[in-house]
């Protein structure tokens, strides 16, 4: 019966009933005015011939999107550029993980009991796997079951993952385009931490994730989420909204979450403590840092120009064999 609780919001998160009560944290960027030729993402992919929503729908159904060509490469830019930045200037290592885990894994995370409806599970042996619907899941429970010596913390991981989400819930939102897909790739960061350390720790994740939309040259916006707006899991998030011209509003991107010990209690993770006394369970954080997909309907968005190519970011050129622009062929 306690397995289907929420966590506890920490004192300093907005009361309130749902988004409209969240409370902006900071905005960064000027969000231009909006040009009169200015289309949403899935018209300048179609028209490049490099996005296709039909072709998807015929092999999987509604949800899905066939990526070709330069956008297909831009998206894999994406992937890369967002890697190497945690990894080589934010101190988190790479991983890549299992997509398919057994259910006391997703217990472990909190998407069961209570999310399952959520998730797209296959067959395995006796039993069933989970597909993952976020590198959170693999991500946080390789503490599972341990012991970690104090002086390893805090541990950060990051990977770069296709994520599955049966988006049960969320019939006739966002139906046009690719904002919300059965499948899409993200790059997750997860850190594991002493009790002391995890609040400093989410403020140090959520400007990682922000750093990676600066670099891009992307407006947003990060916002601290209210008590009816947060995930079961987590004690505090805040969420980083990319500006989406095509929308002429801002969007999630990222979700960065601190856990105290919820995640800890259920996976059983536990740390020395310093002076060896005893064991004393986990801190658990976990942000996207970003979505991939969506960081491509912003770059597609933002750095649309009149005549339906797209600016290449700066950023991204380098995984790009140094092309500036994607046109029509």
């Amino acid at each position: 019966a306690l397995a289907v609780l929420p966590n506890v919001p920490l004192e300093d998160v907005p009361v309130g009933k749902d988004e409209h009560d969240n409370v902006v944290k900071r905005i960064v960027g000027e969000v231009p005015t909006r040009p009169n030729w200015v289309k949403e993402h899935f018209e300048i992919g179609e028209a490049l011939g490099m996005m296709d929503f039909e072709r998807a729908a015929k092999l999987s159904g509604a949800r899905f999107t066939v990526l070709k060509s330069q956008l297909a490469r831009m998206e894999r830019a994406l992937g890369q550029f967002m890697l190497d930045l945690h990894t080589t200037e934010h101190g988190y290592e790479e991983v890549i993980p299992p997509l398919m885990v057994r259910d006391e894994v997703l217990f472990g995370t909190n998407q069961l009991p209570k999310f399952e409806e959520d998730l797209f599970f296959t067959p395995h042996g006796d039993g069933r796997l989970g597909l993952i619907p976020t590198a959170e899941v693999p991500l946080t429970n390789l503490v599972r079951e341990e012991i970690t010596a104090h002086e390893k913390l805090p541990l950060r991981y990051t990977a770069l993952t296709p994520c599955f989400r049966s988006e049960a819930g969320s019939a006739g939102r966002d139906t046009r385009g690719m904002l919300r897909q059965h499948q899409f790739y993200k790059v997750e960061l997860v850190s594991i931490t002493d009790q002391e350390s995890s609040i400093a720790e989410h403020e140090r994740m959520t400007q990682c994730a922000e750093e990676v939309l600066k670099r891009l040259g992307l407006p947003f916006r990060t916002v601290t989420l209210c008590t009816g707006d947060m995930g079961f899991g987590a004690r505090k998030t805040y969420d980083i909204e990319v500006w989406l011209p095509g929308q002429n509003a801002y969007r999630e991107i990222s979700s960065c979450s601190v856990c105290g010990d919820f995640q800890a209690r259920r996976m059983d993770a536990r740390y020395k403590d310093k002076d060896g006394k005893g064991n004393r369970f986990v801190h658990t954080l976990n942000g996207s840092g970003t979505a991939v997909g969506r960081a491509l309907i912003a770059v597609i968005e933002n750095y649309q120009n009149e005549d339906g190519s797209v600016t290449i970011p700066e950023v991204l050129r380098p995984y790009m064999g140094g092309l500036a622009k994607i046109e029509t062929k």
